[in-house]
Formats: C-alpha cells, sequence, structure tokens
C-alpha cells in the first residue's frame, strides 16, 4: 500500500508538470510536499522516480524540466570519476601531499577521502565496476542521458600501477558500462573453458563500440616522471584518449622545494611525448607552493602560454592548502610558511584568467576537500565565481573554452542563432610541433559551438603515426543528444558541426603534405569515425588521404 501511494504521488507530480502547473524548481517542491501529505508519505519523491512513472513520450518531455545539475553533461558527455585503491606514490610524499596508504586517512594518494568522489569509492571498496555502476545508476536517476560517458581514473599516479592491476581496472569499468543495460554482449564475446568465461580487453573494448552505454574517453592521472613511451603504450592500449600531469609548477627551484621528485625537464619531455601520440594533456598547477609567491606565480602561468614547451590543452589550478598531517603542515605549525588567502587566491586566479588562451579550457579551480579538514588556505567554495567577479570588476574577461562553450553559456542566459555560426582557425606552436585550433563559433556573441585539435607533430615515436598528422580531440558542446537521435531546439550535438570540422581537418593535412590522418578515438566514438570512412589501426582510427 505504501509503495502503491508512493507511485501514485508519482504520478501526480508528473501530470502537474506536464500540464504546465510547474514552472521552477522552488514550484517542484512545494508540490512535492503538498502531494506527499495527501498522499502520506514519508519523504518526497525523488525526481527520478516522477520521470519512471511516465510513457516513454512523456519521460522525453519532462526529462529536461526535471533533471537535476545540468552541469553534469551539459558539455556533451556524462563524466564519471573513479578512484583507484590507495597506493603510496613512486617518488616518496610531496610537501603539502594529504592522504596516502600509511596516512591517517588510508586514502589514495594526494586525497583525504572526503572528497566527493573518494567517499563513493570508499563506498564501494574502490572496487572499479560497482564505482561505476552506481554512477551511472544516479545519473540516470536524476534525468541525466548517459550514452556518452567519459571516464576519469583518479587516486594518484596510475602509471606506476601494476601493469595488472591497470588493465583490470579499465576492464572492469568498461565491463559496468556493457553491463548496465544486459549481458548479452557477453554470449558473443570470447570464452575460454564452460564454466569460467574470460573476455580478454579487446573484447571488452569492441562490445562497448557498439554498446547502448559508450564510453567515449579515458581521462589518467600521472606524473610527468612517469609517463615515458612505455607508459604512453599502455594508455593506448587501454583506451586513453587524455592525459592530466601534475605540473605543480615551471620553477625548478619551487618543484625541489616541494620535494616534488622531478623537474622541468620531466615535463617538457611528458607533453612532447603525450602530445605527438595524438593525446590531449592537462596540467594540474599549484599557486603558492613554498618558494613561491602571487607575483612568481603569475610570471609563472604567463610562461605556460608563451612558452611553446608548455601550452596545456587542460588546466587544474589547485591553491596549496595546509592540511593535516603534511609535511607543509609541520612547516605552517614552525612558523616558516604562510598559506595564501581567500582574497589574494581570488585576485591571483581573475588575473590568470585574464591571460588564457582560446584553446584552453580551465577545468577545475581548488580541491574538494572539505573546509573543516584545511588548517589554513583558501576555504572558500566559491573561488571561482569570487575570482570571475573581480575580473569583470576590472573590464577583463576569460576567454576559455569553459566559459564559452554553448552549454555553460545557456545556462547563463546567453543565447545565439545558428546563422551567426563560422569556421574559425587559430594555430600555435607547442612542444616542436604545430597545433590547429579549428572552431565553430559566434563570435559577436562569443559563444563556441564545437571545435578539433590537429597537430602536425614533431617526433611521433609510433610507427603508426609516422608521416600522419594527428586529431587530438573532436568536440561539440551543448546538452548531451544521445546516440543516434537527431538534435532538438536548443541541443547543438547531431547537427553535422563534427562532420564539417573533421573534413576541414582532412582539408588542410593533405595541403600541407601529409598523407594519412589519425585519430585517438574514445572506444565508444570508433563507429562515428568508421561513417567517414577511418578504420582502426591499432589503437588510433586512420585515413589515407587521396589526391
Amino acid at each position: 500500500m505504501r509503495e502503491d501511494n508512493y507511485n501514485k504521488a508519482c504520478r501526480k507530480i508528473l501530470e502537474k508538470a506536464l500540464a504546465g502547473e510547474i514552472e521552477s524548481e522552488n514550484q517542484l517542491n512545494k508540490v512535492k510536499k503538498d502531494v506527499s501529505k495527501c498522499y502520506h508519505l514519508a519523504s518526497l519523491p525523488r525526481n527520478g522516480d516522477i520521470i519512471m512513472q511516465g510513457s516513454p513520450e512523456e519521460q522525453a518531455i519532462i526529462k529536461e524540466f526535471l533533471r537535476r545539475k545540468p552541469v553534469r553533461t551539459i558539455s556533451g558527455v556524462a563524466v564519471i570519476a573513479v578512484m583507484t585503491s590507495p597506493a603510496p606514490c613512486p617518488h616518496g610524499v610531496c610537501l603539502p601531499c594529504p592522504g596516502g596508504p600509511n596516512s591517517t586517512f588510508k586514502s589514495p594518494q594526494s586525497y583525504m577521502g572526503r572528497e566527493p568522489a573518494a567517499m563513493r569509492a570508499i563506498q564501494h571498496e574502490f572496487d572499479p565496476y560497482s564505482q561505476v555502476r552506481s554512477r551511472l545508476s544516479q545519473l540516470k536517476e536524476i534525468g541525466h542521458d548517459i550514452d556518452k560517458v567519459e571516464l576519469i581514473v583518479m587516486g594518484g599516479t596510475f602509471s606506476a600501477r601494476s601493469l595488472d592491476y591497470q588493465e583490470w581496472f579499465i576492464k572492469r569499468c568498461l565491463e559496468a558500462m556493457n553491463d548496465f543495460t544486459g549481458k548479452e554482449w557477453r554470449e558473443t564475446a570470447w570464452r575460454i573453458g564452460k564454466s569460467l568465461p574470460y573476455i580478454p580487453l579487446e573484447e571488452v573494448q569492441k562490445a562497448n563500440e557498439k554498446a547502448e552505454i559508450r564510453n567515449v574517453g579515458i581521462t589518467f592521472e600521472t606524473r610527468p616522471d612517469w609517463t615515458a613511451e612505455e607508459h604512453v603504450d599502455e594508455f593506448l592500449r587501454l583506451g586513453g584518449t587524455k592525459v592530466e600531469l601534475g605540473v605543480q609548477s615551471v620553477y625548478d627551484f619551487v618543484l625541489t622545494r616541494m620535494q616534488r621528485g622531478h623537474g622541468v625537464a620531466e615535463i617538457v619531455r611528458a607533453n612532447q611525448v603525450l602530445r605527438d601520440s595524438a593525446f590531449k594533456v592537462g596540467f594540474h598547477m599549484m599557486p603558492h607552493l613554498p618558494g613561491s609567491d602571487s607575483k612568481l606565480d603569475i610570471r609563472g602561468f604567463k610562461k605556460l602560454f608563451e612558452d611553446s614547451r608548455f601550452r596545456p590543452d587542460y588546466l587544474k589550478i589547485y591553491p596549496t592548502l595546509v592540511t593535516e598531517g603534511t609535511p607543509l603542515y609541520r612547516l605552517w605549525e614552525a612558523g616558516n610558511y604562510e598559506a595564501i588567502s581567500d582574497e589574494e587566491a581570488a585576485e591571483l586566479i581573475a588575473d590568470i584568467k585574464g591571460m588564457l588562451p582560446k584553446w584552453v579550457r580551465l577545468q577545475r579551480i581548488q580541491r574538494d576537500i572539505p573546509a573543516h579538514q584545511i588548517f589554513a588556505g583558501v576555504r572558500k567554495s566559491n573561488l571561482r565565481q569570487l575570482a570571475e567577479e573581480k575580473l569583470r570588476e576590472k573590464g577583463g574577461k576569460c576567454r576559455c573554452i569553459r566559459c564559452r562553450e554553448v552549454g555553460h553559456t545557456g545556462l547563463k542566459g546567453r543565447e545565439i542563432n545558428a546563422k551567426d555560426v563560422e569556421l574559425t582557425v587559430e594555430t600555435y606552436e607547442a612542444c616542436g610541433g604545430t597545433e590547429h585550433f579549428i572552431a565553430f563559433e559566434d563570435l559577436t556573441a562569443d559563444v563556441l559551438i564545437g571545435f578539433t585539435r590537429l597537430r602536425f607533430p614533431a617526433a611521433p615515436y609510433r610507427p603508426e603515426l609516422q608521416d600522419a598528422a594527428l586529431i587530438r580531440e573532436l568536440h561539440v558542446y551543448g546538452s548531451m543528444v544521445p546516440v543516434g537521435k537527431g538534435a532538438k531546439q536548443k541541443e547543438w550535438q547531431h547537427r553535422g558541426y563534427g562532420k564539417e570540422l573533421l573534413e576541414y581537418a582532412e582539408r588542410i593535412t593533405h595541403e600541407n603534405g601529409y598523407r594519412k590522418l589519425a585519430i585517438i578515438s574514445g572506444i565508444g566514438a570508433r563507429e562515428y569515425y568508421r561513417k567517414f570512412g577511418y578504420t582502426l589501426d591499432s589503437v588510433y582510427m586512420s585515413k589515407v588521404l587521396k589526391d
């Protein structure tokens, strides 16, 4: 009876929403309370349960309205972060680093166990299959499409883990995606033995190419000194498309003082090897490390984009924090280190945002560490917002990808007309090669629809990439449109922008004397490229360009 009342309540709320009686989140919450009281419910109905009471046609209408946290899929993919089990960093411990298996937190290195991703991992005992399956269920419940999944592997230096662990971890993540809508795919995959089925990684990947939930990218976190050719080869074999490097600083003396265990030379080398293997590259940076200050940090960030040895595609900025049990905590306690304040950090980030080029995406600003675990440093959780306000006060504007992409600008009420969208190209040097940032954008509204990163490499070591140009990324922004579906009004995926970007990249590749174009493709995106004549070439999707 209680379950029947719950379902009736969900249906009642759904009908009110379909009738146009609910136009805001406040109205939705009020209706939930009124209906729950009427049906004597102990708790308010969840949005996912309300959606499930509708027919497929009704669900399609109401899902957009009931979707909570639209930012989760507003960039065109569902991002799922998974965390590896606690393991020590191969070089030891940096001054500001919390966590690790030997810490009081018993958490992965550089995490304190209270971050959202860490808490989910602990809840599932760091099992990759359970983490992915649970997150898929959560996203689906709150109304998100989950057809295209970008996997982010967190938890320390992934390339320092054993090869067996690396393969097992990624394989289980992919199996969770394949299994989510049914296990029939296992029947057609290769089996060894009758009672104990064994499916190799390659077969799991092959199944994901046509699965209902497809993996369109895998991001690995690692250190620059653990990004040699053999590590890059393994990232590629596992299906990797992006690597985030713990760079932290562009000054050797700062890296030495923080006991990082590597220098700038290793950063430059890792960046070049990754780019010439077609990876997207992200840098993690830590302002206000011991030995640095805001003035030096500003110079360092200018160097990051003026010096062609660096120029990352993605950026995460984590102002240095003083947390319990770290070597930095002991320095701070002894009065030998002064942490950055909220105000100074906001000023610094504002200045950094004002200098960012249009081809970089500022993904994150500050860690997810709860304020009560921070002894000194930035405690305000809205640092990005504070920095944006300061930048506006100075008359400046951030032109990074995140601030201009059509999904995020749409959430802020900025609208554009498809007639105003035009193709633009910005060319720059990086790591000895030439980068072409080819984009569709509305220059008047300063809104980015989609882009591709085309690279003429410097010295690729992979045999498949000899005499080839590289597509390191192809992305069309806006709310995720499910695989095989057409775009609705105000949706930008599946309108042909990806095809046009690809055709333009092929044309200028051919004009510059290359006869082959190789794409680093997410496993679940391979079918998309096959439509345009690309074939699987070891770990890449490649095409020989005809005269």
